[in-house]
């Protein structure tokens, strides 16, 4: 019998739970504070808790442990790849990045990725299934335990469209920020989308104080079907009104990705018209250097394309930055270290 991942409960959930189970609520709390303050990984390890209780919870219930199958450490040792297997055998990445002003971490949504973008290898092998919000959590809790640093920021990025697992993803969000568990701020927490409209603005109903990215990368929509299967079904400009909604309905500034592709997304015109678009919109321009992936034909732009492009942006008066490059010496393309684990599926 499949059981209940008890890392995706909030406190009230966890409430009703012990109730349940014939327990007074405030054993849910208790719970609570266990599994998500001190986030224990095995019901042994809980010590104030009635064995009784526990039992009947270890029958139909697991805390979402992970487990690592392999680490891979830049030269720098500013960044770490995670590749992690799941209760079920699943294989899932995060990456772990140090910065100045403190620890970032960019976490899975789901295993595989059903979008088919041209430049990923998260996509080789198509969607398996969506990961729980407890899942999402393991991986920055585990990351924690092995480092022994705090994580401060953390970045929805990783394999997988987080828009795709709607659910998951609101729980997660509302477990990482709570006061009572790790308690990461909503504004230090990054979402990124390929751009699912309909998503876009369900989310801006839920009034979160999270930054959200668009995975743009391209200047019109004919470059971008040519990338990204769903500019198939969502056009930039509606893409772009849901922005605008989103940004005046929350308050809070958008992010564009613009991954850098040679030849292909990367020439001054395409700059200028990217320009014009994003004109007088609350928005941040993050240009990404391509990680070449072995699979894929795309190669990054050289590195004075980069450069005009940034310029020619800065110029129009958009904000725009060049990301720096992290972790290019182990497998830095999302979904990359999975791959060199399973056969990818080639689906393009």
């Amino acid at each position: 019998m499949k059981k209940f991942d008890l890392r995706s409960l909030d406190e009230e959930q966890m409430m009703r739970l012990a109730e349940t189970c014939d327990e007074k609520s405030f054993r849910g709390k208790q719970l609570f504070e266990w599994i998500h303050k001190k986030r224990v990984s095995d019901f042994s390890e809980i010590r104030n808790l009635p064995k009784h209780f526990l039992e009947r919870l270890s029958e139909k219930y697991s805390i979402s442990g992970i487990h690592i199958e392999k680490k891979q450490v830049s030269k720098k040792s500013d960044t770490a790849k995670y590749l992690f297997s799941l209760a079920d055998g699943s294989l899932v990445e995060s990456v772990w990045m140090k910065y100045h002003h403190g620890n970032s971490v960019c976490i899975s949504s789901q295993v595989g990725c059903r979008m088919g973008c041209s430049f990923c290898a998260s996509t080789l092998t198509g969607l398996e299934r969506n990961l729980t919000a407890g899942e999402m959590l393991s991986q920055i809790y585990e990351i924690q335990r092995e480092t022994g640093e705090r994580v401060s920021n953390v970045i929805v990025m990783g394999m997988g469209e987080p828009l795709d697992n709607y659910e998951s993803l609101l729980a997660f969000i509302r477990l990482l920020s709570d006061e009572k568990g790790i308690h990461i701020s909503q504004r230090n927490i990054t979402v990124s989308t390929c751009g699912l409209v309909d998503q876009i603005r369900r989310m801006m109903e839920e009034k979160l104080q999270i930054t959200l990215a668009i995975s743009l990368h391209a200047p019109n929509d004919a470059i971008r079907r040519k990338m990204m299967p769903v500019a198939n079904k969502y056009s930039m400009d509606e893409i772009f009104s849901a922005c605008r909604e989103y940004i005046k309905n929350t308050g809070r500034r958008i992010t564009f990705e613009y991954s850098m592709v040679d030849g292909v997304n990367d020439e001054k015109a395409h700059a200028l018209e990217l320009s014009r678009k994003l004109k007088g919109m609350n928005c941040h321009v993050n240009l990404i250097p391509l990680n070449a992936v072995k699979e894929r034909k795309n190669r990054r732009s050289k590195e004075e394309n980069i450069r005009d492009f940034k310029q020619i942006l800065e110029k129009n008066r958009i904000n725009v930055t060049i990301r720096r490059e992290l972790g290019s010496d182990i497998d830095a393309a999302c979904g990359q270290l999975r791959n060199n684990f399973i056969k990818p599926i080639e689906r393009n």
